[in-house]
Order: structure tokens, then C-alpha cells, then sequence
């Protein structure tokens, strides 16, 4: 790399020769922190949960853009991942599950029915029409029933995208 050479996929952080040296603002080296290691709430409901772990397989491999660590419980994760038909006996649990998440959080919505109720929303009064109805907000949409794992890493890069790009929050006494 030359001198001063920017590092590609981030406008901000330039190398120096040899490596030794990288000269960034604080707040994008958080940022680029944070969106490196997303780690989703395991969180399937329905057949968007199939796809959903086969995007943690060998052949898809989400690790490689650091997000492969599933895990079980809310406290440790920063990513929901609704994968599937939200019915009205899961919402309670569903927001309960979004509520102990520390903050940053973010959701993913992966399929059809976790997006607008799916096929079933017509025909049924049990089926929540979309994640968003019940208080949740969702960063990425994933389209698709189910949508394919590549669509999910799709999804994950778009919510990297999104955190890099974010503006800093300003709290109430940075204002005064």
C-alpha cells in the first residue's frame, strides 16, 4: 500500500506503510466494531428457520462476514432475526425477547410472513400481520418465502451498512 492509502470499504481509515500505523476517528473504529460482529438471536418460528441455519453451514458460511455466532439467550446478542409466521401466542414472548436485548439492537424480518402475516394472515385470525405491528422495528426486510441464505447474508450486509453509516447519537447533556 502506498502512504496514506485508504483501506478499501471505508472512507475514513487510512494505513501507513508496513501496517504498523492506522490513523481513524474513534467513532468509526467503533463502528466498524460493531458491524463486524453481529451476533443474531437464534429465533426461528416457521420455514424461514430452515434457511436461516443453513446460512450458518459450510456451503454459505456466515462467519466469514462475523456474524456466526448464534446464540441462545437475549442478553448476549445485538441482531433478532424473525424468521418465520409470528402468531398472537408468540408476540408477548417475541417483545419480551426484543426488550432484554442490550442496546445497540437491531431485527432482521427473514420471510414473507414475518414481514406482512404471509398466506396465512387471510385465513387465519391467529397470524400477527408483520413483526412491525407488534412494536418491533425492523432494520432489513428480507423478502422471499422462504427467502434463500444468501438473501439472509444480503441482509446482514445491509445491516452493516446501515451501522457504519448511522449518525453518533447525541445524548441530553451534549446538547446543553
Amino acid at each position: 500500500m502506498a502512504v496514506n492509502e485508504k483501506i478499501p470499504g471505508s472512507e475514513s481509515i487510512a494505513m501507513y506503510p508496513g501496517g504498523e500505523i492506522i490513523l481513524a476517528k474513534s467513532e468509526d473504529v467503533m463502528k466498524w466494531a460493531k458491524g463486524s460482529s453481529l451476533w443474531p438471536l437464534t429465533f426461528g418460528l416457521a420455514c424461514c428457520a430452515i434457511e436461516m441455519m443453513a446460512t450458518g453451514a459450510s456451503h454459505f458460511d456466515i462467519d466469514r462476514i462475523g456474524s456466526g455466532v448464534f446464540r441462545g439467550s437475549p442478553r448476549q446478542c445485538d441482531v433478532m432475526i424473525i424468521a418465520g409466521t409470528v402468531c398472537v401466542k408468540m408476540a408477548d414472548c417475541l417483545k419480551k425477547l426484543y426488550e432484554q436485548m442490550p442496546e445497540p439492537k437491531y431485527v432482521i424480518a427473514m420471510g414473507n410472513c414475518s414481514i406482512s402475516g404471509g398466506i396465512f394472515y387471510y385465513d387465519s385470525y391467529s397470524v400477527v400481520k408483520g413483526a412491525e405491528k407488534l412494536g418491533v422495528p425492523v432494520d432489513v426486510f428480507v423478502s422471499g418465502c422462504p427467502p434463500r441464505p444468501e438473501d439472509l447474508l444480503h441482509a446482514f450486509m445491509k445491516l452493516q451498512d446501515k451501522i457504519k453509516n448511522a449518525k453518533q447519537r447525541t445524548s441530553a447533556k451534549d446538547k446543553e
